[in-house]
């Protein structure tokens, strides 16, 4: 975290220091759209390195962030600054910008979305398929202990680097590992990869994250989801059991399991952490 981020998490509100993102930032290529913000690749003209610009829609953020109101949620930036890992995009920097909006500094991933080589059909072999299931879960496993819940893992959000390297991004919709954060509710995160507890909108917990994880899981296992695609309707099928991934691809025996006990519709049935999913498949 450098000295403008510090300043912003300890005084935070309008105290924060404020930016305006284009005379520091250079953009190279047009911007990418996503749900509730806004990705460029940037000079930094500070520093004139390669860095990842996001920028939250603020517009699209208040209707949840209004769900939190009195729970002193830490933004998106202040969140993800906090998670370090191997596998965990970086965030060097976040704060507001000079016409209020938030901007966060991030390392430039370069590669591919798992969800487009999924969607391609891309070939994967079976080593890649496995490095790319433990990194996803050593990528989360930061998340969790860190103290927060991703809540909307998913292909969408790891990018697969040119060397094998897999990150796990964007946290605008990740709470703390707290039960006031995690009520039920509006269902939050893709419907393809969403808990039946959040489906079915009951009290959840860090466990919903290891659902998603499995989801995912399976998908790169076999490159099918588990359940028929669609929205939060069809999603309802998620608390009946799937076709055994073994059923679909030579998967191994460890990892085979390691996924399906990830997608049991109990939260208590599933293993309660990612450190005893890997554990699981450590001799894969």
């Amino acid at each position: 975290m450098n000295l403008r981020s510090l300043v912003a998490s300890l005084f935070g509100g309008d105290s924060q220091p404020k930016i305006h993102v284009w005379k520091r930032f250079e953009p190279l290529g047009e911007g990418i759209a996503g749900t509730m913000s806004r990705f460029f690749k940037v000079r930094d003209q500070e520093s004139g390195e390669i860095v990842g610009l996001k920028l939250p829609d603020t517009a699209k953020i208040a209707p949840i962030e209004a769900r939190f109101k009195g729970l002193n949620k830490p933004s998106e930036g202040a969140i993800s600054s906090q998670i370090r890992g191997s596998n965990v995009v970086v965030t060097r920097e976040f704060g507001r910008t000079h016409d209020g909006g938030e901007y966060l500094v991030q390392e430039f991933l370069e590669g591919s979305l798992v969800h487009f080589r999924l969607k391609r059909g891309e070939p994967l072999t079976l080593a890649e398929r496995i490095a790319i299931i433990r990194q996803t879960a050593s990528g989360l496993a930061a998340v969790h202990e860190a103290g927060y819940v991703h809540r909307d893992v998913c292909p969408r959000n790891l990018m697969l680097g040119p060397e094998g390297r897999v990150t796990l991004f964007d946290f605008g919709l990740t709470v703390p590992d707290n039960p006031s954060f995690l009520r039920p509710g509006n269902r939050t995160g893709t419907p393809n990869y969403m808990a039946p507890e959040v489906i079915r909108r009951r009290q959840s917990d860090r466990r919903l994250d290891i659902f998603s994880f499995g989801v995912t899981a399976y998908e790169i296992g076999c490159g099918l989801l588990p359940w028929p695609g669609g929205n939060a309707r069809a999603a309802l099928a998620h608390d009946t059991p799937p076709p055994d991934i073994r059923e679909r691809a030579d998967v191994p025996e460890a990892l085979a399991g390691a996924i399906m006990d990830c997608l049991r519709a109990d939260p208590e049935e599933r293993p309660e952490s990612l450190q005893i999913f890997l554990g699981r498949v450590s001799r894969l």
